[in-house]
């Protein structure tokens, strides 16, 4: 039996995936460097720094620095003025934290979760949060998972991830943990072999878990 649940933050608990990649599109159209969505997706899996494209594009390492808190800025406005609530989240994580131990493994920056979750009661059902401040490598490596682990004292084989990105599947199988994925239409093109299962919704999720 899973005794502890890791969930990712954006794409399963928030519909936040797409206005990241919108803010920074936006911020490198703004210094003359095109991002589709696929090529983003493409760079999305091995956790790839847009900010890279803009170098390789020649631009000035400062004007990179200033438009990325441009960018930062872009997107906390679409966290604030955007639909970014995922229906459900919030009864499957009350029924749920209630037989079992939960955290977030998130590569957001605590700022951003903190907008995010500051008018949300989400993290209420959480035994603790980590965010991108609390670790040096980020998924697709598997040190996230590994130091949750670590805080619970809980081995691997007693543990769920759930997650909804192939880099978020790469860091949950690199720490020897198994991965549901949830399914999120950004990332609907990543390849999920791996999964030990695909679900549709976070309802499917209690089924699974209560069986």
């Amino acid at each position: 039996m899973k005794r502890y649940l890791l969930w990712d933050n954006d794409g399963v608990l928030v519909d936040t995936e797409y206005w990241y990649f919108k803010a920074t599109q936006r911020a490198l159209a703004e210094l003359g460097v095109s991002l589709d969505e696929a090529t983003y997706l493409q760079r999305m899996v091995r956790g790839a720094s847009s900010q890279e494209l803009a170098e390789a594009a020649g631009v000035d390492p400062k004007d990179i620095a200033a438009k990325w808190q441009q960018r930062n800025a872009y997107y906390e406005a679409y966290l604030v003025n955007e639909a970014i609530e995922i229906e459900g989240v919030a009864s499957v994580l009350e029924v749920l934290a209630r037989s079992h131990r939960m955290a977030i493994v998130t590569t957001s920056t605590r700022t951003h979760f903190e907008l995010i979750h500051n008018s949300r009661n989400l993290v209420q059902y959480m035994d603790f949060v980590l965010t991108r401040e609390d670790y040096v490598s980020s998924k697709p490596d598997p040190e996230p998972y590994l130091l949750a682990l670590n805080k619970f004292g809980a081995s691997a084989d007693e543990c769920l991830v759930i997650e909804d990105s192939q880099r978020g599947l790469q860091a949950a199988l690199a720490a020897g943990i198994e991965c549901a994925v949830i399914h999120n239409a950004f990332t609907s093109s990543h390849d999920f072999t791996g999964a030990s299962h695909r679900l549709n919704s976070l309802g499917e999720l209690t089924g699974l878990l209560h069986d």
